[in-house]
């Protein structure tokens, strides 16, 4: 039994002494022992982030990059690299900096400090605006919940040496006056429909007490149609204050009136911030409304048109692209597709009693195609009691005053004026008059050089055709509206945008301010009470204007002395004579006070003549084409979000590697 157990303890030991060392240089491998070495901090060796408060980082970083080359091969900090220029020098160096905290964080005593959440807020909060204006995402990398912690965790401000500068920067300059912030002061380049809609919400933002954006609709591809406005209550009518609006890009490739309005946003809100009495009062006695683009889907096609051709001119100078985008994406001129309302009051001028104001869109009207935009507007027109208004294209330096329908069918060239012929012509004459140039003959460019006078010229008498915008407003509703060209080339080069803004900026003042030119008042009953829908009648033109919900109303009107009537079915007629003086800077107040009776056979007899076969005024959309267009829009704007990618997106497709994806605010 003991010589047993001495051969297994022998065979233990041969076995043990014949398996190879653990370590043996023979075998390859074995003298490596595998040693896991602790990261320890480095220099920050990322060009980008030189500059910032510290000199160590450490990798793996927050990302999980695990060395400096990995790190600058993704997409992230190629993204870092270009994102000064991708916003035009705005929130730069900022956003840089608060990436270069993730990518290259701060490291001390080779332990890694993450940067302060309460920093990434503020910048998110500051800088959102600007990633929406070029149609990006809020990179995922600055998730302040996810890759920034808290004060008490014990986080750094990836800023300090920044904000360091900066205070350096304001001690050596108490005395100068803060800068205007980049999206509210003016920038002389075209701007994309995305751009354009996040300077409007920036300024909504920036002077918020008195400005604030709203839609009206979609576009047929389902690109939003807003409006900013100022007034000193915004999203509120004020009783007396006139409505007034502009309306820019009505077709798409007459891009220079589209940047003025952007620029007039801009310049009205610094201005009033500024304490410039003009904009100040201006601002805080009118409800001034701005649409900078009706037609962003035929933009688009225009700037890629544009760009298509960019060297492919003629002698000239002017671009083969001269229509490309001129319709909207169902190919519809919007300035041919609101409904003739032209042509029913020439149809019935010799009948007694026809009026040439809130004529009736007509049933058949529904049955033709209808674009989204104008439907729209069609309904914005119709909410809102605006006073003046005015559009802006180009292709002409001239003010155009309706009609723009011929009142002879074979005349295509025919003088064919509105009954408030010498207010139109006030109106042209103050925008023309303003602008820098546009009122002397040598300026003049265009076909209207014909027959315009000073500047200004009758729609029909230079081009006839029906179912204009500017008719609509005037035989709809109380709205004067006029067309402003503002120049021969429909697509100016960027360089010749500042000029632009110079020759028209007084002018785009002047014109607002002159909806304060005539009378206005309010309607009441001997108790007291506002009357809705009184007409207000002036001798010798043959157009009235109505009250507004509360009684008010407003009527634009030349100097000189009116006799001016209120009447409503079921009250006695009331007549005032008016005097007003020439260079009068505001309305006249005429209220008026009507006494209830029995109705007039003369007004029962106008009511029954008032175009029968065209229904009610308020019969709009009989056949509910809102839903109809809504459903088409939102189809359309699905199909655009799967197919297009924004302009950007190529550079940061890098070959072999993932695709960013993160970068589409669609993902």
């Amino acid at each position: 039994m003991l010589l047993l157990l001495l051969l297994l303890l022998l065979q233990s030991l041969v076995s043990v002494s014949s398996a190879p060392p653990r370590c043996h240089p023979g075998v390859r491998g074995l003298c490596k022992p595998i040693v896991e070495e602790r990261p320890k901090c480095t220099d920050v060796l990322l060009s980008y982030c030189d500059d910032m408060s510290y000199t160590q980082t450490m990798f793996p970083n927050i990302l999980g990059h695990k060395t400096r080359e990995e790190a600058e091969a993704g997409a992230e900090y190629l993204l870092l690299s270009v994102v000064e220029s991708l916003l035009g020098g705005e929130c730069n160096p900022e956003i840089r900096m608060l990436g270069c905290s993730v990518l290259a964080p701060r490291c001390e005593r080779e332990v890694v400090l993450k940067p302060c959440r309460t920093t990434c807020e503020a910048m998110r909060k500051k800088c959102s605006h600007a990633f929406d204006g070029i149609e990006m995402a809020w990179p995922y990398f600055l998730d302040c919940d996810r890759f920034f912690v808290s004060e008490e965790e014990g986080c750094y401000d990836p800023l300090e040496g920044l904000q360091a500068e900066q205070n350096v920067e304001d001690a050596d300059s108490m005395e100068m006056p803060p800068a205007e912030e980049p999206a509210t002061t003016p920038q002389f380049s075209y701007h994309s429909n995305a751009q354009m809609n996040a300077i409007l919400k920036k300024v909504e933002e920036r002077c918020s007490d008195i400005a604030r954006t709203y839609s009206i609709g979609r576009s047929m591809e389902g690109r939003e149609l807003l409006v900013i406005e100022f007034s000193n209550n915004p999203g509120q009518h004020e009783l007396l204050e006139p409505e007034v609006k502009y309306v820019g890009n009505m077709h798409g490739n007459e891009v220079l009136g589209r940047q003025l309005l952007i620029y007039l946003s801009q310049y009205l809100c610094s201005e009033y911030l500024l304490g410039n009495e003009r904009i100040q009062t201006l601002v805080n006695t009118t409800r001034i409304h701005i649409l900078p683009s009706m037609n962003p889907d035929g933009y688009e096609v225009a700037v890629a048109g544009a760009q298509d051709t960019n060297d492919d001119e003629d002698r000239s100078g002017r671009h083969d692209s001269w229509n490309i985008g001129r319709n909207n994406a169902q190919n519809i001129d919007l300035n041919r597709n609101f409904p003739d309302l032209t042509s029913v009051i020439y149809g019935r001028r010799r009948m007694k009693g026809y009026r040439t104001d809130h004529v009736p869109i007509p049933d058949y009207y529904w049955f033709g195609k209808v674009a989204p935009e104008t439907y729209a507007v069609m309904k914005w027109i119709r909410s809102i009691p605006f006073v003046l208004s005015a559009s802006f294209h180009g292709g002409d330096l001239v003010v155009v005053y309706p009609y723009d329908l011929s009142k002879h069918p074979l005349q295509s060239t025919m003088f064919s004026p509105t009954p408030d012929d010498q207010v139109f012509k006030f109106l042209a004459r103050t925008y023309a008059n303003a602008h820098e140039t546009m009122s002397y003959e040598s300026a003049q460019c265009g076909s209207s050089r014909t027959h315009s006078e000073k500047g200004m010229i009758n729609g029909a008498q230079w081009s006839s055709f029906a179912g204009s915008m500017m008719d609509f407003n005037y035989l709809h509703t109380n709205c004067f509206e006029v067309t402003v060209e503002l120049g021969c080339d429909k697509f100016p080069p960027e360089e010749e945008l500042f000029l632009a803004w110079h020759e028209n900026h007084e002018a785009l003042i002047a014109f607002v301010e002159a909806a304060h030119r005539g009378i206005k008042g309010i309607v009441r009953d001997e108790e007291g009470n506002e009357i809705k829908d009184v007409r207000i009648s002036v001798k010798g033109i043959r157009h009235d204007v109505t009250t507004a919900e509360n009684g008010e109303y407003w009527r634009l009107l030349t100097p000189g002395i009116h006799i001016v009537m209120a009447s409503a079915p079921g009250y006695t007629r009331a007549v005032k004579k008016v005097h007003l003086p020439a260079r009068m800077p505001t309305a006249g107040r005429v209220d008026f006070v009507l006494q209830k009776a029995a109705l007039q056979p003369d007004v029962q007899e106008e009511e029954e003549d008032a175009i029968p076969s065209m229904g009610s005024y308020d019969r709009f959309d009989p056949y509910n084409q809102y839903e109809r267009y809504t459903l088409m829009a939102d189809l359309s704007q699905n199909r655009e979000e799967r197919a297009e990618k924004p302009w950007w997106w190529n550079y940061f497709v890098l070959p072999g590697g993932p695709t960013p994806t993160w970068l589409l605010k669609q993902y």
